[in-house]
């Protein structure tokens, strides 16, 4: 494996976590990786990278060795402030190559469109947003929270990295042993008693009373001037949180209308984790896209 470095700065009253790939002075790749998710989970992809990067990968707040903020609910907008203020950090001059997975492919989406002289290529990895939603919804969900704010949430603990290595492969059966091991290794933690514990504020389980307003979204994405790569899974399970495939599938192609410079791939035999199942060939199309 590709050895990696970690830096800690303050980010915006944070102590913030970022994991370095590669030789300052090569050009840069930032990668965003999503919710309940690490840096680390880069690695299979850094490692199938032919060409020289330098890869700088943070960890959002409150996930990894980022500190958390103490906070009940967290709020979508504060992961593109602390984007910002990482790229003003480590790139204050020149625009840079984007990445996201997921939830980071939605923060780096939007930030795409609201800042687009700060993004020379962007690469989407399953950044679909959420499903859209009613303002008649927006009662049961400001009652939601409001309950859910009594009962604050928790996240399981477990025996032993085999239990955590597992619990991954659960949630994705095509991750090899080698990888479920090196992940739970950065996914989660010992305490002094021997037990793991996921290295996430449970606080981003917690409902927001805010929906989700698609047709804002797509107006950030419409202001991307960015080239842009959207890579999906074959297999994804998108259609979990977005609705039967058959609805799902039209309402994709139409946000993904939206963004003026795409070019699509869709990834063989991969789920939603498609950076563990098929880095190689993700590695490959990243690179071709980026170098060209």
């Amino acid at each position: 494996m590709k050895p990696s470095r970690s830096e800690f700065l303050p980010i915006r009253g944070l102590q913030y976590h970022v994991r370095h790939w590669g030789q300052e002075g090569a050009p840069k790749i930032v990668m965003l990786h999503g919710w309940m998710d690490v840096s680390a989970s880069f690695q299979f992809v850094v490692d199938s990278l032919q060409q020289e990067w330098h890869v700088i990968a943070p960890d959002w707040r409150g996930f990894g060795l980022t500190a958390s903020p103490g906070v009940d609910t967290y709020w979508f907008p504060d992961y593109l402030g602390d984007l910002d203020a990482l790229l003003q950090h480590y790139s204050p001059d020149q625009p840079v190559n984007l990445l996201g997975h997921s939830m980071g492919a939605n923060v780096a989406g939007i930030y795409a469109g609201v800042r687009p002289e700060r993004v020379c290529k962007l690469v989407n990895l399953e950044g679909f947003g959420l499903p859209s939603s009613h303002p008649k919804q927006s009662p049961g969900r400001y009652r939601r929270w409001l309950d859910e704010l009594r009962q604050p949430p928790e996240l399981r603990s477990y025996g032993s990295q085999t239990e955590v290595a597992a619990r991954l492969q659960k949630t994705n059966p095509r991750l090899s042993d080698q990888r479920a091991e090196f992940l739970s290794a950065h996914w989660a933690a010992p305490d002094a008693a021997g037990r793991w514990h996921i290295l996430g504020d449970p606080a981003h389980k917690q409902t927001g009373p805010l929906l989700f307003q698609v047709e804002e979204f797509l107006a950030c994405w419409k202001k991307i001037t960015a080239p842009t790569l959207w890579m999906e899974a074959e297999d994804t399970n998108v259609w979990l949180w977005m609705g039967a495939k058959e609805e799902a599938r039209p309402e994709i192609d139409r946000r993904l209308a939206h963004i003026p410079q795409l070019q699509k791939e869709m990834i063989a035999d991969a789920g939603h984790m498609l950076h563990h199942d098929q880095p190689q060939i993700l590695a490959r199309i990243i690179e071709a896209f980026l170098l060209k």
